[in-house]
């Protein structure tokens, strides 16, 4: 029941991480009807492109072995050395075509995903020994996938097979009565239209199961909405960590600036709600911003400076412009030169008549 509850609950799409996740486990999207169509069609073109060669170079080896047959030895090295040839004659022979099987083979499982190394897949599972489990996947929709594709590529391929040879039921008869060697060009001729009817029927049906077991691995992927938010914690951090941490670095970033303001020229008010310290020394290419704020840390910038005897000058356009504009620890943008340069020229006037 809890089982069945978690299923229904994963309703959302998978993420690619997730996906990840499945491919590093080893559970891929495989069809095993891919991989038989990629055995037979190998099978079937390596009997048409090196059966005729490799059963001429079998019918000389087995010639001369049954022509020579009263003259071979059988003791000591003798036996030794004839089955080294005949086995080196028979691998030249079937070498081509069984490579061609095998390629064809590994092609099956590589193009249907890219290659995973884990032993995952190998560790032993209870779920695998278990009677009970063992019932379920075999009462499963798995399981009544492949019956129902076992009994659809026998009527398929039983159909194609017998049509195809019941023209030819009259030629097979008169086979019995043929010369052997007439026999085998007829049977192969025979044989390769045989396979190439069921590579064309399977090529079909490997399709179909190939897009039956993508779905079934994609439903099984598929994540529940807390699955996902706990996705997002692990890979992107808690939220509420993250506004903690945050909150943390604009208090000492406050805290930085209030200690700075006191080493302020000058402080650009608006008059309450906007504040900006800047300050400027001879050397410096222009004024830098050490603080900047609205409402509560503009009061408290001004709060500050007034207790530094920091100059206040309420200039609510240009206070405005550089909270926009100017960066804390960087210098005035060059088109507020002219507006600055007027006010840190009246404070150090003043300044000047001070003292």
């Amino acid at each position: 029941m809890a089982e069945d509850q978690d299923k229904s609950d994963k309703t959302e799409d998978p993420t690619q991480r997730r996906l990840d996740q499945a491919l590093e486990h080893g559970d891929v999207v495989k069809s095993q009807e891919v991989s038989t169509w990629f055995v037979i069609g190998g099978g079937t073109l390596a009997l048409a492109m090196f059966g005729g060669s490799s059963s001429t170079a079998l019918t000389a080896v087995m010639k001369g072995l049954i022509a020579k047959s009263g003259a071979i030895h059988t003791d000591g090295h003798v036996l030794v050395r004839l089955t080294e040839v005949i086995t080196v004659e028979v691998l030249a022979a079937i070498g081509l075509p069984f490579l061609l099987i095998a390629v064809a083979a590994l092609a099956g499982n590589a193009l249907q995903h890219r290659l995973v190394w884990t032993t995952e897949t190998l560790t032993p599972k209870l779920s695998k020994i278990s009677p009970m489990a063992g019932f379920k996947r075999l009462f499963s929709a798995q399981a009544l996938a492949n019956f129902v594709k076992g009994l659809l590529k026998l009527g398929l391929v039983g159909t194609v097979l017998v049509m195809l040879l019941w023209p030819e039921r009259n030629l097979l008869e008169a086979l019995v009565s043929t010369d052997p060697t007439a026999i085998l060009p007829v049977s192969m001729s025979l044989m390769l239209k045989l396979l190439g009817a069921v590579v064309a029927i399977m090529a079909v049906i490997a399709g179909a199961d190939y897009l039956f077991q993508y779905q079934q691995w994609y439903q099984r992927q598929k994540m529940s909405l807390k699955e996902i938010k706990d996705e997002y914690k692990e890979t992107e951090g808690d939220p509420k960590i993250k506004a903690k941490i945050r909150q943390l670095r604009i208090g000492r970033m406050r805290k930085r600036m209030m200690a700075a303001v006191p080493g302020a020229t000058v402080v650009i008010t608006n008059p309450t709600h906007y504040a900006v310290a800047l300050k400027y020394e001879r050397g410096m290419n222009a004024p830098v911003c050490l603080a900047k704020g609205t409402d509560r840390i503009a009061l408290k910038i001004r709060e500050v400076a007034t207790e530094a005897g920091v100059p206040i000058v309420e200039n609510p356009p240009l206070a405005r412009a550089l909270h926009a504009t100017v960066e804390i620890d960087r210098e005035v943008p060059p088109e507020h030169y002219k507006a600055v340069a007027e006010v840190v020229g009246y404070v150090m006037r003043l300044k000047k008549a001070w003292r």
